[in-house]
């Protein structure tokens, strides 16, 4: 347990007097009245808290002052977010940790560039895409940055404006090109595809994410294109609130060949959505070892294992029977994918924890691994995948804020608890009487039916 002189903040003279005093009110008298809010990194609850009473057992001796370890908590996000962005500093923070409801952008210099991701292959987004990038360049005076396949569409042509503006483009190459401390805000024009690329394009620090719904279920896109420039200015002047999306850090990691000495290099990958180990073109069910922490928890014999992010909970897993989690829950969801077991139910573990996925010894056949839908990729006996939760989160623009722009989607998109309101009372009250009337008729006929004594 931890010392009275490591919880102190106050001075070495205060801390002296309070060691005189007898009982444990009044120590804790004493330190809310010399306790000084600025200097303190015990929240609130804990200062309040009464005085733990002691218990035989060890395991319950623990209190709300104790350091918690990382498996009960999400690991500190990094607060800035490409060359200019990061979070807003206010009071609201407790022990460092920033209240999520209270995220809002803030810019420390102008940001100047940025990178528009468009949905390839669409021509219903050309027409946004060059109204977009015509206000950018010339009304905003900004460098954009833009995929170098996006300008191989050959409609553009038809675009006489967009010629202007086609030279003073910066283009790249997803997978060549590094655009690190490059960028300093993103729009997406489509739908929750262009959200999960532009997570993939950065795999450490993720500029804020302006996602615009121009696609097909856009539950990760909450603004309308309608007044653009309006809602683009919002964000340009540091009017947004933040929901920091989390991601996966999955580490693929190759058996060795003792023969040769042959140290295959552990691929990392970080991943919005989830990573999905499946059994493949296999007919035989997986047979998939889960550990938590080096410990083994289960075995999963099934289709396959989904291991989501909260933002991918309304995605794969939902699908397979999972709960739906808000985006700012510090967690990591495992949920089977057709499990050959009536008890299997998917299941949230804290964010902090470390996942290991393996097949087991008596599997038939090898597992396959897909990140946010990419890279699959076979799984041998001896090879293992890890999955954490990353430093690096995506700092998704919100249209509202938090709670409304998830709720809204849940409704609009998944269609969450629709259906029809039940009546009041006052509309069957008409219903209600004729009901009535009708039963008291037939009990007076009932009655006159009734044969007569003689």
């Amino acid at each position: 347990m931890l010392s009275m002189d490591s919880l102190w903040c106050g001075s070495e003279s205060e801390l002296s007097t309070l060691r005189l005093c007898k009982s444990a009110i009044e120590r804790t008298e004493y330190r809310l009245s010399r306790r000084k809010t600025t200097k303190s990194l015990i929240p609130q609850g804990l200062l309040h808290a009464p005085e733990p009473q002691p218990t035989k057992s060890h395991r319950q001796r623990r209190s709300g002052t104790w350091p918690r370890t990382r498996s009960l908590n999400a690991p500190s996000p990094i607060q800035q977010f490409g060359p200019c962005g990061r979070i807003m500093k206010n009071s609201a923070m407790v022990m460092q940790i920033q209240d999520p409801a209270s995220q809002r952008l803030t810019w420390y210099k102008p940001p100047l560039t940025v990178l528009v991701i468009k949905k390839v292959h669409d021509a219903t987004i050309l027409t946004p895409f060059v109204q977009l990038v015509h206000w950018l360049v010339h009304d905003k005076s900004m460098v954009v940055f833009v995929e170098a396949a996006v300008l191989d569409d050959t409609l553009l042509a038809e675009y006489g404006d967009f010629t202007s503006v086609r030279e003073r483009l910066m283009t790249f190459r997803a997978g060549t090109d590094d655009l690190t401390d490059k960028i300093d805000f993103i729009i997406c024009l489509g739908g929750d595809g262009t959200l999960l690329h532009a997570s993939s394009l950065f795999q450490q620090s993720v500029p804020p994410v302006m996602a615009f719904h121009l696609g097909s279920l856009g539950f990760l896109t909450p603004f309308e294109f309608n007044n653009f420039q309006e809602q683009v200015m919002n964000v340009l002047e540091g009017h947004a609130a933040l929901t920091l999306r989390s991601r996966l850090q999955c580490v693929v990691l190759r058996k060795s060949n003792d023969l040769t000495k042959d140290k295959k290099k552990p691929t990392t990958i970080l991943v919005l959505n989830e990573v999905v180990v499946d059994r493949g073109p296999s007919p035989y069910l997986s047979n998939i070892d889960l550990f938590l922490d080096g410990k083994h928890i289960t075995s999963v014999q099934g289709d396959g294992l989904i291991v989501s992010t909260p933002t991918g909970s309304t995605a794969y897993a939902v699908a397979a029977g999972a709960s739906m989690i808000h985006p700012s829950v510090p967690a990591i969801m495992v949920t089977p994918i057709c499990p050959h077991s009536l008890s299997f139910r998917p299941i949230v573990v804290p964010a902090g924890v470390e996942l290991k996925i393996a097949l087991s010894p008596e599997a038939r056949n090898a597992m396959w691994v897909s990140f946010d839908g990419r890279n699959r990729q076979a799984l041998q006996h001896g090879d293992s995948l890890y999955v954490t939760t990353s430093v690096y989160p995506v700092p998704s623009i919100c249209a509202q804020d938090q709670i409304s722009d998830w709720f809204d989607s849940l409704a609009e998109c998944l269609h969450w608890n629709v259906r029809k309101k039940q009546k009041q009372m006052d509309e069957m009250s008409d219903m209600t009487h004729s009901s009535s009337d009708t039963l008291e008729e037939l009990e007076s006929n009932h009655h006159d039916e009734r044969p007569t004594d003689t």
